[in-house]
């Protein structure tokens, strides 16, 4: 472990330390002094350092640029391959400036307390975290720490789905709303949903609120055991399918309005996180896979076709609509013209008179 490595981990350490026992500024203040501290270290200037620490005001080096380099990244602990490929996009990016911008993201993902690996995986995964604002990521850090992803689940989470950190702090907030307004769950269901299934943010909310109700009364699941058995990790589709493959055979019953079933039905986790094979074993041991997959097929045609027909009721319920607006059209000027000749009519015998 190099020199400059080796102060790396201990202001990482320092860092995470402020975090936890001082105020959120005292903590960023803190961040603040440990990102400038290496991004110096990673400046190819280095031997001017002396000048600067001197105070002198007319040194130049206080405005000196890091510059991202292979013995730099290498000094990181990135490998030889992992660092030519982030100099390689860095150099594709655009030029000078996406230098200094990634060694700022570099930094903060150290900072959450990610190895070099993990890093690796997770700009792997979403490289679109090269073009955030280092200010933009450590504000969504701290929204999602805010919404109860502590440390460990938080780094899990990240690494696991960095898309995450793409979705300004409104997004997130929005989407965490509506499931504790529009779907009841706690606080911390919350907060579990989002560790366990992330990639929620990104989902239509239509799409959402359809596949939570659809849960609630058509399977009659409550909001423990959604959370629980991780329902938002699975499709919709895989989920009606399975669900209605066990009801139309007789082994899934929608519960009354006090919750009674005359059968006892499979629990949500053997519905959804059990593969093909085992799941047909465990619920319909007459039935194949293939038989299986003619069922889904049949019941795909059988969707469309009523999604078909609920469209050509709407259009047909759009043009009743249109054709009565114009027969009262119709009848308010044919009214009109009775009012206007009774009026004439009146005037003339007025006048004759």
């Amino acid at each position: 472990m190099t020199a400059r490595f080796a102060i790396y981990r201990v202001l990482c350490h320092v860092t995470n330390t402020t975090t936890s026992i001082f105020s959120p500024l005292q903590s960023s203040r803190c961040l603040q002094r440990s990102c400038t501290q290496w991004r110096l270290l990673c400046s190819p200037s280095r031997n001017l350092l002396p000048n600067v620490a001197n105070n002198d005001p007319a040194s130049p080096q206080r405005h000196i640029v890091p510059e991202l380099s292979l013995p730099c990244l290498l000094d990181m602990g990135f490998t030889q391959t992992q660092a030519e490929q982030i100099c390689e996009f860095v150099c594709k990016a655009s030029g000078g400036n996406a230098t200094k911008h990634c060694l700022s993201i570099l930094t903060v993902l150290f900072m959450l307390g990610l190895n070099p690996s993990s890093v690796m995986k997770v700009l792997t995964k979403c490289p679109t975290i090269y073009t955030i604002k280092e200010s933009l990521l450590q504000e969504r850090i701290g929204n999602l720490r805010k919404l109860g992803l502590v440390e460990g689940s938080l780094q899990r989470v990240v690494v696991h789905y960095p898309a995450i950190l793409t979705l300004p702090v409104k997004k997130i907030k929005h989407v965490t709303m509506f499931l504790r307004e529009k779907c009841l769950f706690t606080v911390q269901q919350v907060t579990q949903i989002l560790r366990d299934s992330p990639a929620i943010v990104h989902e239509d909310l239509a799409q959402l609120e359809y596949k939570f109700q659809y849960v609630y009364f058509r399977m009659g699941i409550k909001q423990a055991e959604m959370v629980k058995h991780r329902l938002f990790r699975s499709t919709l589709e895989e989920l009606r399918v399975r669900h209605t493959f066990l009801e139309r055979r007789g082994l899934y019953q929608t519960p009354d309005k006090k919750g009674q079933t005359v059968i006892a039905n499979p629990k949500l986790d053997s519905v959804l996180n059990m593969d093909l094979d085992t799941f047909l074993l465990a619920h319909a041991a007459n039935a194949s896979v293939e038989e299986y997959d003619v069922f889904r097929r049949l019941l795909a045609r059988e969707w469309t076709q009523e999604e078909r027909h609920h469209g050509d009721r709407q259009a047909e319920m759009e043009d009743s609509d249109d054709d009565e607006d114009e027969e009262e059209e119709e009848e308010e000027d044919e009214m009109e013209g009775k009012e206007s000749y009774r009026r004439k009519r009146k005037k003339n015998k007025s006048s004759d008179t």
